[in-house]
């Protein structure tokens, strides 16, 4: 029998072109629904790309109509799908580092990360991260890039219940090793099983390591992308446990 099936959307994003990047996840969207996907993760800041000069410009109200044609999307598909964007506050002087979560009933609700990279508070303010997900029945919790950098972020969300880690981010080829190690320890640690969405191509001057991945509650890495490149890490729960594969996104 199988279970829930999760996606890592691995993919490449314009500079500044929300609408473009908009149209790109539409287009993967619909390419998850092909696989059967109920819960769908793109990497850090992927509405915009990971562009901190241009967040104060690029920043938008959790009231956004910008996202609309994705939560009819998720609503159509049935799938919770998580995306990127600054997110402008009154509460904040500068931008968060936002993720949108477009639920299949059309809702729309908002997590920030709690835990700025050094230099990113120059552009952005720290936010307060958000309550645990249902993840079609299964408790997850959103880590935003250097969230999981802190161990205590993933301590709270084991202690919290999740038994899914979901990190949206953006891990460049230099720090790939240790970042990935980081969370393969998590999933060991905390018998939870983890999840890495990176994107698919250079951003913000980064090049991006790709290698979107997804460990077991073991540590045991279940499936990964070869390298960067736009495509799905799609895993499935099932009665004898856990399978995933990188499926190309044309």
């Amino acid at each position: 029998m199988t279970g829930p099936v999760f996606a890592a959307a691995q993919c490449s994003a314009v500079a500044g072109h929300i609408a473009a990047n908009v149209r790109r996840h539409l287009d993967v969207i619909d390419a998850a629904q092909r696989h059967g996907v109920g819960f769908l993760v793109f990497p850090e800041l992927s509405l915009t790309g990971y562009e901190p000069a241009l967040a104060a410009g690029l920043a938008q109200a959790a009231t956004t109509d910008c996202v609309a044609p994705l939560r009819a999307r998720a609503r159509a598909t049935g799938m919770t799908v998580i995306a990127g964007l600054p997110l402008r506050s009154e509460a904040a002087d500068k931008p968060l580092i936002a993720a949108f979560i477009l639920h299949p009933d059309g809702g729309l609700t908002v997590q920030t990360k709690q835990h700025l990279h050094t230099g990113e508070e120059r552009y952005f303010s720290a936010g307060t991260g958000g309550p645990l997900l249902d993840a079609s029945g299964m408790p997850l919790a959103l880590a935003i890039c250097a969230d999981f950098g802190q161990p205590t972020h993933a301590a709270a969300a084991a202690a919290a219940g999740a038994r899914l880690y979901a990190a949206s981010a953006l891990v460049g080829e230099s720090g790939y090793p240790v970042d990935s190690a980081l969370l393969q320890g998590y999933a060991t640690t905390h018998r939870m099983a983890v999840l890495l969405a990176n994107h698919g191509g250079p951003t913000g001057g980064w090049t991006s390591a790709g290698r979107s991945a997804f460990w077991d509650e073991q540590g045991r890495l279940i499936a990964a992308t070869p390298g960067p490149g736009d495509c799905l890490l799609v895993v499935k729960a099932g009665d004898a446990g856990w399978t995933g594969d990188s499926v190309p996104v044309a």
